[in-house]
């Protein structure tokens, strides 16, 4: 009997995987966020991801190896969640990595030896990739593994060879794959039968640097990047038929399932694609949120948005039309995940709060996508084209299996070919955007980091220091020098220059030498290296000169008391508002600060007085700071504040205003609150859903504020002969006068719009048993232009009015209206009709069957779309 594999829980396979290589003496490293340091890249898409900077040999690594279970988040394969077996949106890949230390052997080694010895995979089971150029590792399997050739195979760059962009560190790679049905034999192996094989791991040797002409040359350090993902491996040792039906993800689909009514398995196929669906999306959802992603319509939180979009949308298919049905999958996730990523529970309000907003709001949109759909249906058209289901379907959220359903009932088809064609256009558009990891830097930055070193920061304790210039770019290629006049950007060995970091801008200052005046704007970090930007105002700078860096210190004062106030401003937040409350985001400028935070409501006039009140009590009590550099373990312990998504290194630096606020920040600070002077609020606003956001200003920019604000007022009181305190009653008075004027003016162009259109009842052409009348109006408003076509079509009876205007410079209104004769005999829809003629001037619109307004941007346009309206009426008509 061949031997089976051993049984383990995902739990237990990710455990013992680290401890394998934690025995070989590999540092075990906490998952980084799904959201990067590295702003080429969305989401965190690779475990090697956040070791990026080490293998580019920017920074040099604490450990020669290191292990990781690191979460992942790939949407480009997001329509075959659920139809296959393995393709997931949220993944854990697990990974062991050497860093210049170990290579082909040894990695090779463990890889078999963890794959058959501690999971106990039988040998007779496993097929070998390699590429197909890569004799070495093909020698390594064979001879010292002991594998026969004919279970190697040798396969192209395209499976075999990774590289993660154009130019970088790139090299051959190995592949172990699980063979699940053996009994077919040898003869014919084919490993892109994925209802046979299953790759588990990969192995990285990433041995060369690939240059932008194509030339590999190798690496100085070679180094080992390799990946085994938790959930194929838990499909091949818990013996089911898919990764969803594995502890990882099968609980979240039982709980959907309950909620459903259903049994899993004595549903269909269908039910359980969509089963599948949920399970794996409200993991990632769960995982986003809890590392700060907030739903939006960009970005990342386009990214969320989707997926809890999806989630709603399947249970509906599966009989879940509304409730709190989202937050009780996620509750199951969260349960599953709480051992190994502690932070999806600590975000549990939070998590929740978002997906009940997410769901009712959607819930709505479908709504309203179904109005939509009984437009369309109400044109007794043959069939749904293929535009109007994907435009509901992709602008409107309208899932086309409702879309489908409807249409069934109406006895129609939908135009499914034509569908696959728009979204096979929207896939390629995605396919341009997908984003790879990018191993290089900009400009020449990549090359000189092989020559020097990063910069040291001396910025905390010392306003200047000299310094000498280590690269020299100029529009980001490397030159010598550069003479008065020139913008450069400029590395030193040292600087007291604080780089754009954790919200807060990059110091202003110079460098000078003798007869050399370079003044600094902007500074900004690019992995170990600060940029200083800025333009040469008087002599020459040479590669290599020694010069004197000085930052403005009004302009670090200002710095220094406007990002004490965030954490201050934090502190207050919690103290007052709500304990729970965390930080989404931050600026920290010389003029002013801004702070976003995690909460799902706006705050009150009296919560913000209270909160200003605070802050401005800590300030007069003259709170002295004490700044640490400890393990991030003991930071934690002590109670600092971390912010959700920041990678943090193992040694932090921690601000502690003891009794008050006490962060993690490598950011430039006050000495004492007391150097702050004062706070003021500017502003509280809502940006996202469930994110606020708070303005305010602290130090020397508070006078600033103020004398703006002074100036104003005294403009204010010479223009309406009041003193300040009388302003608000003027305005008020002035505001009532205008909206009098405004009715008083808006009733008379009603008349005058009516009186016109009196006067067109004589050109009303007959057209059969219809009137026709297509008119320019000139400058009369659209409320006025559809009060006239509305009463036009009354007067006329059976007909089809068109009406046109331009009531301001450029812009154009249109309005359409039918009788219902011919809404019905000719099939015409006013808003269908209308919004195909404002084309014409640049716009659209749309509405009922009988009466619709549209705009348009051209006026120029709008006499040549009245003629074209007229003639389409009367040939449709006849």
């Amino acid at each position: 009997m061949p031997k089976s594999p051993k049984s383990l829980s995902g739990n237990q396979i990710r455990q013992t995987f680290l401890e394998f290589y934690e025995k070989r003496q590999h540092q075990v490293l906490p998952s980084a966020s799904l959201v990067p340091e590295d702003p080429t890249v969305l989401l965190t898409i690779a475990g090697m991801l956040p070791f990026k900077p080490i293998f580019l040999g920017q920074r040099q690594s604490e450990f020669s190896r290191a292990t990781t279970s690191q979460k992942c988040l790939r949407t480009n394969d997001i329509e075959n969640v659920g139809r296959t077996a393995r393709h997931h949106t949220f993944f854990e890949m697990l990974g062991n990595f050497s860093f210049g230390d170990y290579f082909k052997e040894q990695a090779i080694a463990w890889a078999w030896e963890l794959s058959t010895k501690v999971f106990a995979l039988p040998p007779e089971r496993l097929i070998v990739s390699v590429f197909r150029e890569d004799d070495e590792a093909f020698a390594i399997w064979r001879d010292k593994i002991g594998i026969p050739a004919h279970r190697i195979q040798r396969m192209g760059e395209e499976d075999n060879f990774w590289a993660s962009g154009p130019t970088g560190p790139c090299g051959p790679c190995s592949e172990i794959y699980y063979d699940f049905h053996p009994e077919k034999g040898d003869k014919a192996i084919d490993l892109e039968d994925d209802t046979r094989f299953i790759e588990f791991y990969n192995l990285v040797f990433m041995e060369y640097n690939r240059d932008v002409e194509g030339n590999l040359t190798p690496l100085k350090n070679k180094n080992i990047d390799t990946g085994l993902g938790l959930e194929r491996m838990a499909q091949i040792l818990q013996q089911v038929p898919n990764n969803y039906e594995t502890d990882l993800i099968f609980p979240i689909i039982k709980t959907a399932a309950e909620i459903a009514g259903l049994d899993y398995a004595k549903s269909d196929e269908k039910t359980k694609v969509s089963l599948k669906v949920i399970g794996d999306h409200i993991r990632a959802v769960v995982h986003l949120i809890a590392d700060g992603v907030t739903a939006s319509n960009n970005g990342r939180g386009y990214i969320l948005r989707r997926l809890i979009r999806r989630v709603v949308r399947h249970g509906r298919l599966i009989g879940i039309a509304q409730g709190e049905f989202t937050t009780q999958v996620a509750e199951s996730a969260i349960a599953l995940a709480e051992d190994a990523y502690p932070n999806v529970r600590q975000r549990d309000d939070s998590i929740k709060a978002q997906l009940q907003r997410e769901e009712s709001q959607f819930l709505k949109r479908i709504e309203n996508g179904e109005k939509l759909l009984a437009d369309i249906l109400a044109t007794k058209p043959q069939q749904i084209s293929g535009v109007d289901a994907f435009t509901l379907y992709d602008t409107h959220g309208f899932p086309l299996e409702l879309t489908q359903e409807i249409a069934e009932e109406q006895g129609i088809t939908v135009d499914l070919a034509g569908f696959e064609i728009e979204m096979e256009k929207q896939r390629q558009r995605a396919r341009d955007a997908h984003e790879t990891i990018d191993l290089t830097v900009q400009g020449s930055l990549d090359k000189l980091a092989e020559h020097i070193q990063g910069t040291t920061f001396l910025g905390y304790s010392e306003p200047h220091s000299i310094a000498q210039v280590e690269a020299l770019l100029v529009e980001g290629k490397a030159v010598e020098s550069a003479e008065s006049g020139t913008d450069v950007q400029i590395i030193l060995d040292q600087t007291p220059f604080y780089a754009e970091s954790g919200g807060q801008i990059g110091d202003r200052g110079y460098l000078s030498g003798d007869n050399l005046v370079v003044r600094i704007e902007d500074v900004k970090k690019e992995s170990d290296f600060f940029v200083h930007f800025g333009r040469v105002e008087r002599g020459m700078i040479n590669l290599g000169d020694t010069v004197t860096a000085q930052i403005d210190r009004a302009c670090r004062r200002r710095l220094q008391a406007n990002h004490t106030a965030t954490h201050l401003l934090q502190a207050a937040l919690k103290k007052i508002v709500d304990l729970s409350i965390s930080q989404a985001g931050s600026l920290v400028a010389f003029d002013r600060l801004r702070f976003d935070f995690h909460c799902s409501r706006s705050l009150t006039a009296e919560e913000l007085a209270q909160i200003e009140e605070q802050i401005n009590t800590w300030i007069a009590e003259a709170h002295g700071a004490d700044v640490a550099i400890m393990s991030l373990t003991d930071a934690k312990a002590k109670g600092a504040i971390a912010m959700f998504g920041e990678k943090y290194a193992s040694e932090v630096r921690v601000i502690d205003f003891p009794g008050v606020s006490m962060e993690l920040c490598g950011g430039t600070h006050v000495n004492n609150t007391a150097e702050i002077g004062v706070f003021k609020i500017v502003s509280e606003t809502g940006v996202a859903s469930g994110i606020r956001r708070i303005e305010a200003v602290a130090g020397p920019a508070v006078l600033d504020y103020l004398n703006l604000r002074d100036k104003v007022v005294k403009e204010l009181c010479d223009r309406f002969k009041v003193k300040p305190e009388e302003i608000p009653d003027r305005i008020t008075n002035i505001q009532n006068e205008l909206k009098a004027s405004q009715k008083e003016l808006d009733a008379v162009k009603q008349e005058l719009a009516l009186a016109k259109s009196d006067q067109l009842l004589s050109i009303a052409e007959s057209v059969g048993e219809f009137k026709v009348l297509v008119a320019n109006l000139g400058d009369i408003e659209p409320d006025a232009l559809k009060t006239a076509a509305e009463r036009l079509q009354q007067k006329l009876g059976e007909s089809a009015v068109i009406l046109g205007s331009s009531p301001t410079e450029g812009k154009v209104s249109l309005v359409a209206a039918f009788s219902t004769k011919v809404q019905k005999d000719k099939k015409l829809q006013a808003g269908k009709f209308i919004g195909e003629i404002a084309k014409l001037c640049g716009g659209g619109g749309g509405g009922r069957p009988n009466l619709a307004q549209a705009g348009g941007r051209d006026a120029s346009k709008l006499p040549e779309a009245l003629d074209t309206a007229k003639r389409q009426l009367i040939e449709q008509l006849q």
